[in-house]
């Protein structure tokens, strides 16, 4: 039983599972020892007792519950229709279309940056297809490697995380509503995350730093010395000569394999959702994921009849691609429910009753907000994980928002903000790991010259979440964003005067 009144014991459960995750590099492995953790203090069971209710009262249940269940199945549609995208060619297809109009160096980082923002449906796809499709024009331009796994890597996990309707919003959706259920918030999952789109400072920082800095003509860090030799001489850029991965090669790929499904996606999702008041009223949770599930399963419809019509891939031969891709998301599906448990097991422990009593004694709502947003980078970081990180935060953070009243939107925007940070530029992190490898760049080479960027975003927000958490304004954002203009023009005048 648990005790009337939660001590640090309930912390326990989390507290392991972050250690492992970090020791590991493994979330899931982390998760789940947590969880049995957790079981084995509720029960004081031995460890095959523990096993068998682990099973039967924490996992089972996540899985036969309505919601939970709809969201699986969601996410399974998703997968098989980036699996069909990405492997339709039409990426690359697009993105060469467009290069016979990039002429100078400004226009080559703004059409990578575009590839990038309208290939938002995978961010694991984005660096597969987008770097491939530039490499060789940014060889010819004499822009470096390194710089091109930075713009990609700017486009791929900051993009995903601002949509609401694609694998990264239903993932985060999900943990919002297990905490909007138990802390009884009067708002739905999709609200909340909505809300919080204006908060997420460093997604909006890292995808409009790209603009602003080919615009200003500047870089700075190890990545102005990559520019640099590369200008001077193209062969010693260290990452040159590396083979990076081949261009899809489809039959008949054509560009209208992603904008027709796109566009399909956008027109269902609007003809299901804006008679329920999409997207300025509140649509509830199921009617959201009964659109999406039927706009993405049209999308897919839509894009397997194109590529059989121009004869790129056979019926039969885009059922099996789609189903692999469904497959793919089984460990997000695995992480879920081992997230959707641990949340359950520490409302039983009263982890969360614990964790408000401690913030409403201690934290400044002000300051909650910031602090947040600098643990959730560290745990990102060291795991390489952002959605690993939103499992971890989420149910700790919220009820403390709650607790000390701080603005909610505020704080679900530090959350997303911290772990995306680790995403975006962790040396372990799968998208600078893909990130590199589609540009043909040096991982370490790309990790090093795209820090000192992540790291000037990063500080920019530690400001904004401070000044958010006490007037908790969508105008933040803007202030930062000017913030982020004039750093990068004090620099140029800086790096100009030195060259005098």
């Amino acid at each position: 039983m648990t005790a009337s009144v939660p001590d640090f014991t309930s912390l326990f459960p989390i507290l392991i599972a972050l250690v492992i995750a970090i020791s590991l590099r493994n979330v899931i492995v982390g998760l789940f020892i947590g969880l049995f953790v957790g079981v084995l203090q509720i029960n004081g069971l031995s460890v095959f007792e523990g096993i068998g209710l682990l099973v039967r009262d924490h996992l089972v249940p996540q899985v036969t519950d309505s919601y939970n269940a709809g969201v699986l199945v969601l996410l399974g549609f998703i997968g098989g229709f980036v699996a069909l995208m990405e492997g339709s060619g039409g990426g690359a297809a697009f993105a060469q279309k467009v290069t016979r109009y990039i002429t100078n160096r400004i226009k080559l980082q703004f059409s990578i940056w575009m590839g990038g923002v309208l290939i938002f449906f995978s961010d694991l796809g984005t660096p597969l297809i987008v770097g491939p499709a530039f490499r060789p024009l940014a060889d010819t331009m004499k822009l470096s490697r390194a710089k091109l796994a930075f713009i990609i890597d700017s486009t791929a996990s900051p993009v995903a995380v601002l949509v609401p309707f694609i694998g990264w919003g239903v993932y985060i959706m999900s943990l919002l509503e297990q905490q909007v259920q138990a802390l009884q918030i009067e708002t739905t999952d999709f609200a909340a995350l909505i809300s919080a789109i204006p908060f997420q400072f460093y997604a909006w920082l890292a995808v409009l730093s790209i603009p602003v800095m080919a615009l200003i003509k500047v870089d700075f860090g190890p990545m102005r010395r990559s520019e640099t030799l590369t200008l001077e001489n193209p062969s010693v850029d260290g990452v040159a000569n590396m083979e990076g991965l081949p261009l899809a090669t489809v039959k008949n790929a054509r560009a209208s394999y992603v904008w027709m499904p796109l566009l399909v996606l956008g027109a269902v999702l609007a003809w299901t959702l804006v008679p329920l008041g999409f997207p300025f009223g509140r649509v509830s949770g199921a009617d959201f994921r009964a659109g999406l599930s039927t706009a993405y399963i049209a999308a897919g419809l839509s894009l397997v009849a194109l590529m059989a019509y121009y004869g790129s891939r056979s019926i039969m031969d885009s059922v099996r691609q789609y189903l692999e891709g469904v497959g793919r998301m089984t460990q997000v599906a695995i992480m879920l429910l081992l997230a959707w448990a641990l949340g359950d097991l520490l409302g039983v422990l009263g982890t969360d009753v614990y964790v408000a009593s401690i913030a409403a004694q201690n934290i400044n709502p002000a300051f909650l907000p910031a602090m947040i947003f600098l643990v959730s980078c560290l745990i990102s970081f060291a795991t390489g994980s952002s959605w690993g990180t939103y499992a971890i935060m989420i149910p700790l953070s919220l009820p403390a928002a709650v607790a000390v009243g701080a603005p909610l939107e505020v704080c679900i925007g530090a959350i997303l903000s911290g772990g995306l940070f680790g995403d975006h530029c962790s040396p372990i992190s799968e998208t600078t790991i893909l990130a590199a490898t589609g540009a043909g760049c040096d991982q370490f080479e790309h990790f090093q010259t795209q820090l000192p960027y992540a790291l000037s975003n990063g500080a920019l927000c530690v400001v904004g979440f401070l000044v958010a958490g006490t007037l908790s304004s969508v105008w933040v954002i803007g202030m930062l964003i000017l913030a982020q203009i004039a750093l990068m023009m004090f620099i140029k005048q800086r790096q100009n005067q030195q060259l005098r």
